[in-house]
């Protein structure tokens, strides 16, 4: 099934979690709440701001609860975190996000370099935490975020039933939504329209949204078999920050800029400014001096007559038709 060129995508943001991690340099607080405050203007809706894991591990993330709190400040943002296992969850379900992701891995020798238990264990420490939130924080949502579900750097190749099988043993344990991420970059489109149509044929509403990585450039051709397979949410990062850093080699989200521009070209409806987000660059550049950030679309601006699919026309364009970039 195809989807009309005039539905409408949300784009996750997910550099304040995935992005962040995965580089050596710690963002200041203050610089991380500006930002998350400046994605959020240029329209997006939802954004996974960090995640709840001890500080002496990812000590990025040793600031997540000033940062939850106020990221739910800001109205009508959808604030997303992600957290590995039930004392994780606790503490997320308690600073009332909006939405918490489970890193689950079909294959078992990730899911030991991730989160050092197995795909076993993993399955029934799930079980465990949709206990706590339906008997104690009803209204949270809970995702399964299936990594590796296309292939693994650590144990290659991943069939479709692999991965099938743990999304199958996800909805058995009550997650609300399961969403399937190329962790490793191995993802084909091919592959992609396959997987996300199966997803949505056996488990229906629960099918979730797709999280590419661009390891081996196939972020955005993955992002429009998505599309065409139906899938109504893809995860990006600014700048392509991120990377599993438990899996070797899979550098890099797809880029929130371009995949704005992408989905806004062919017609979806995003609801972001991408003058606004591109003008959100800055605030990495200062605070994270050094750090590669990529893209596309704040070097070579909108094209000469671009047009939003809800019709707007840019906010900031050169005399040439191009949207103005921000230095990097």
């Amino acid at each position: 099934m195809d989807v009309s060129p005039s539905f409408p995508v949300m784009i996750s943001e997910v550099g304040p979690r995935d992005g962040l991690q995965s580089i050596k340099s710690v963002m200041p607080t203050q610089a991380k709440l500006r930002w998350i405050s400046a994605l959020a203007a240029a329209g997006l809706k939802e954004i996974e701001v960090g995640s709840f894991v001890p500080a002496r591990l990812l000590p990025q993330m040793a600031d997540i609860r000033e940062v939850v709190a106020h990221a739910l400040t800001i109205p009508g943002l959808h604030v997303a975190v992600l957290a590995p296992n039930l004392r994780g969850c606790r503490a997320a379900f308690e600073s009332s996000v909006h939405k918490v992701t489970l890193p689950v891995s079909v294959t078992n020798e990730h899911s030991m370099a991730n989160i050092r238990k197995s795909t076993g264990q993993m399955i029934e420490e799930v079980r465990q935490i949709v206990a706590l939130r339906d008997g104690e924080f009803p209204g949270i949502a809970i995702e399964a975020g299936v990594s590796v579900a296309f292939g693994c750097t650590i144990a290659g190749a991943v069939s479709d039933d692999e991965t099938i099988r743990m999304c199958a043993a996800m909805a058995e344990c009550g997650v609300d939504e399961i969403g399937l991420s190329d962790t490793s970059g191995y993802a084909n489109p091919t592959q992609v329209r396959r997987l996300f149509r199966r997803l949505q044929s056996e488990f229906g509403s629960k099918a979730g949204g797709a999280h590419f990585h661009n390891t081996r450039g196939q972020g955005l051709a993955n992002v429009v078999a998505a599309l065409e397979a139906g899938v109504k949410t893809i995860d990006s990062s600014q700048a392509g920050l991120g990377g599993c850093p438990y899996a070797p080699g899979a550098t890099g989200n797809i880029v929130t800029e371009d995949l704005a521009f992408l989905l806004e070209s062919m017609g979806h409806d995003t609801g972001i400014d991408i003058d606004a987000l591109v003008a959100a660059r800055s605030i990495l550049s200062e605070a994270l001096p050094g750090e590669a950030l990529y893209g596309h679309v704040q070097d070579a601006g909108l094209p000469k007559g671009f047009k939003y699919a809800d019709g707007r026309s840019p906010s900031a364009v050169q005399p040439d038709g191009c949207l103005k970039g921000v230095a990097q």
